[in-house]
């Protein structure tokens, strides 16, 4: 399990720097492997292998650039299992979800770049006047991309595909909490024939290898996935070069279920699976239930029945429905923030901060925490305004459509909005209303090419599909050319 290698300009290398750092089974805790930690030096290398590779890269057509995404699917495909047993090793996701949705969001989203590319507007005419004018989309530069450990073959792929489309050249800087899976995915780019310096990859963490690589003044645009502290520091660093930037960060999700729900029993049951899903750890999950007050005794007990049915534990196990969080460091604050929500008077339905019962002993130094519910809580306390980033849920009742489209509303952030209606004029009412970048109704997903990002602290762009792809494109306008 050790990333002791980068991938630069088309061949695996030795890095310059020596710093390393342990990569933990947050399952047990225990060490199973490391990762080096690029330094200055390296991510200079990489820059610069993505930088000589410009311009002949951005110089392709569509259909070449076509052809090599094609050419990472079917690599892509070839290499799934190998990729979702490395997620379900460093981050701890249960081994059906790493083999079905993990790896699955990857090739899903690769597969809609193969069509999206043939759906962007690359040159269009603009109206005549004295000669020709004509309005091109070219790739803006070389890419940095920065991605998290939670979704890693999603983000990853979201990005990368994005870039190879729009003709950039770039360098990928996953988490260093999960380098392996970003190893096998960098196999794929070279079992796929990308032609070097198109791809480079580099393990290092933000303060070092994330801040020289988004202050190089080679890099034209940056884009990232990670918390809203994160989007901020990169945010300040990029201005001084005039850098783009897109960045998909934090949620607090608010899934409102009004009485007309056409089952809400059913609705509170889905919505609670939806949740618990990778133990809470999505920046989209909806962590706000919103209920109307006269079913509240409905759906309290059916959000129950869900997290105390949960199986958690050894993630390789086909048993699991949920394994560990990330780390120690990240279960210390889902704890901390569930002794918060008790001191600050919110009703502990079910779970809490203390290891869920009955972890065999091999797992006892594994990161894991309790299914938790919370209800009676007010959108005022912490854990109705803070990320929590793991598996707790809390409830909020509300009276009126009004409280419950002002409270949903009332975020930094707004990324993802759910509710459950059955009344169509409420549907479209409510939808228009809700401040965020996605809203989903009764249980309906969106489909893969669909734009992914939210208002306010929860980023700036939308990535998937035309939307990803132009994310990296610069507009140019031409007069003057010969007809």
């Amino acid at each position: 399990m050790s990333s002791n290698r980068f991938y630069i300009n088309g061949q695996w290398v030795t890095p310059r720097s020596a710093a390393t750092q342990n990569t933990i089974d947050p399952s047990t805790g225990a060490v199973i492997g490391q990762v080096t930690l690029a330094n200055a030096e390296d991510v200079e290398l990489a820059v610069t292998a993505a930088d000589h590779a410009l311009d002949s890269w951005s110089q392709t057509s569509p259909g070449e650039r076509r052809a090599v995404l094609e050419r990472v699917v079917a690599a892509y495909a070839s290499r799934k299992g190998e990729i979702a047993d490395a997620i379900t090793a460093e981050m701890g996701a249960p081994k059906s979800l790493s083999h079905g949705a993990q790896v699955g969001a990857g090739l899903g989203h690769l597969k809609d770049f193969v069509q999206a590319i043939d759906k962007v507007a690359w040159t269009r005419d603009l109206p005549d006047g004295e000669g020709t004018y004509t309005l091109t989309l070219e790739a803006k530069g070389v890419a940095a991309l920065i991605t998290p450990w939670n979704w890693p073959m999603n983000q990853i792929t979201l990005k990368v595909g994005a870039a190879l489309a729009a003709g950039c050249t770039m360098v990928l800087k996953p988490s260093e909490l999960s380098p392996r899976s970003a190893d096998l995915f960098a196999e794929v780019m070279d079992d796929a024939q990308v032609p070097p310096g198109v791809f480079n990859l580099i393990h290092g963490i933000g303060p070092v290898a994330g801040e020289a690589l988004v202050g190089h003044p080679k890099v034209s645009v940056v884009s990232l996935t990670g918390s809203t502290r994160a989007g901020t520091a990169v945010t300040k660093i990029a201005a001084d070069t005039v850098k783009r930037v897109a960045l998909e960060l934090g949620g607090k999700g608010a899934n409102i279920l009004f009485a007309d729900a056409s089952d809400p029993i059913e609705a509170a049951t889905t919505s609670a699976i939806q949740m618990f899903r990778n133990s809470g750890q999505s920046c989209n999950a909806p962590s706000r239930l919103l209920v109307e007050r006269s079913i509240l005794d409905l759906v309290i007990p059916a959000v129950t029945k869900v997290a105390d049915d949960l199986v958690v534990g050894d993630p390789r196990s086909a048993d699991t429905d949920l394994g560990p969080v990330v780390s120690a460091g990240q279960q210390a604050r889902i704890r901390s923030l569930i002794e918060t929500g008790l001191a600050e008077g919110a009703r502990l339905v079910t779970g809490g901060p203390d290891l869920p019962p009955d972890l065999p002993p091999d797992l006892k130094g594994g990161a894991y925490v309790r299914p938790t519910v919370f209800a009676e809580a007010t959108n005022a306390m912490t854990i109705a305004r803070e990320e929590i980033f793991g598996p707790v849920l809390t409830i909020i009742p509300f009276d009126t459509e009004e409280e419950a489209v002002s409270i949903a509303n009332d975020t930094v952030y707004g990324l993802a909005s759910y509710f459950w209606t059955s009344d169509p004029e409420r549907a479209r009412r409510v939808a228009r209303r809700l401040r965020a970048g996605m809203v989903r109704l009764n249980g309906t997903d969106l489909p893969f090419g669909s734009p992914f990002g939210g208002y306010g602290q929860s980023g700036i762009g939308r990535e998937g599909g035309v939307w990803g792809i132009e994310d990296f494109l610069e507009i140019k306008a031409i007069s003057g050319l010969f007809p």
